[in-house]
């Protein structure tokens, strides 16, 4: 596994009232997830970077008011109606 060091003023953990190791997790949570929203990446290897189920991450997902399925209007559109 690599480890990535990043080094913060103390009052970043108080802000979010977080300890260190809260703190990291979050980060590497928060990471993941805007990758995810950005559709860099998908649900399945958001899960793997984290190393949890996919339930988890679909309940991480609605805690931060995003949306689970990630579909544009006309890739649904194009579904329903059968123009592939």
């Amino acid at each position: 596994m690599t480890q990535i060091v990043l080094n913060f003023d103390p009052g970043a953990f108080s802000a979010l009232r977080l300890s260190p190791k809260a703190f990291s997790e979050e980060l590497k949570i928060a990471a993941v997830v805007q990758w995810y929203a950005e559709q860099r990446i998908s649900q399945s290897k958001a899960c793997e970077i984290l190393g949890i189920p996919r339930s988890r991450f679909l309940d991480e997902l609605y805690r931060r008011n995003l949306p689970a399925i990630q579909v544009t209007l006309d890739e649904l559109q194009q579904e329903i109606h059968g123009d592939f």
